[in-house]
């Protein structure tokens, strides 16, 4: 039987979602929790795999096993996981139903700080020496829409066998000193919104106008795009399915 597992967590001590040798990964606590419990091996698959440092208030992974779960897994999980990994629920799916490619949107948020404030070092660009336009910023966003091809903000040396992506969602707004940004598509690229934020930064302090997103974008080129901005401002929200 297939299980759907959802959970959150903080990416500050970990190096990414995804299993990795030698590092402490989101996924390796997971499946020792689930394995420890169950008293089997337990192997999940996520729906993405975050970077180092990236936090996820929403993620889902599945797994499978040969019996009924009690309804209280989720509560023995939280109490075997570390404080920064935490069960939402557990629920039974269909055999074939598959926690990365049935996903039908991602959404990402990426906050900035723009006053020093010691709460949000963990989860914020810090940013308070710097004025940024939104206005710009929000100008730039829609040329988001106008493009599938985001190769100027992949990663370079993936897997990927495509760069194409379809962009449902791209805005920021701005809350007090908190600068928010919200994007949702159907798939990201790896590093993706961090390379997009970076450069929405270098338009919104003025380096560049917005409509130069038109030519980093069409030149395909990741070094045609800013740098990216730091992990620890962005956080996975959400991930739908058409259960």
């Amino acid at each position: 039987m297939r299980y759907f597992i959802e959970f959150s967590y903080s990416g500050k001590n970990y190096f990414g979602y995804q299993i990795q040798p030698n590092e402490i990964t989101v996924q390796e606590e997971l499946e020792k929790a689930l394995s420890t419990i169950l008293r089997e091996e337990i192997k999940t698959t996520g729906a993405g795999r975050t970077d180092t440092g990236v936090h996820a208030k929403k993620i889902f992974a599945h797994f499978d096993y040969g019996h009924d779960l009690d309804a209280q897994l989720p509560y023995r999980l939280n109490s075997f996981l570390p404080p920064d990994i935490s069960v939402k629920r557990i629920f039974k799916v269909k055999d074939d139903f598959h926690a990365r490619f049935d996903a039908t949107y991602r959404t990402y948020e990426y906050y900035i700080s723009q006053e020093k404030n010691p709460f949000t070092q963990d989860a914020a660009w810090q940013m308070w020496k710097r004025t940024l336009e939104v206005g710009k910023m929000n100008e730039a966003c829609q040329i988001l829409f106008e493009y599938n091809d985001f190769t100027s903000f992949a990663k370079l040396h993936t897997d990927n066998k495509t760069n194409l992506c379809k962009i449902y969602k791209a805005c920021w707004q701005q809350n007090g000193a908190e600068l928010k940004f919200t994007i949702s598509a159907d798939r990201f690229l790896r590093n993706m919104v961090r390379s997009i934020v970076g450069t929405m930064v270098e338009i919104g302090n003025g380096k560049i106008p917005p409509s130069d997103l038109r030519r980093i974008i069409e030149a395909k080129n990741r070094n045609a795009a800013g740098t990216s901005a730091p992990a620890q401002g962005l956080f996975l929200v959400d991930v739908g399915y058409e259960f």
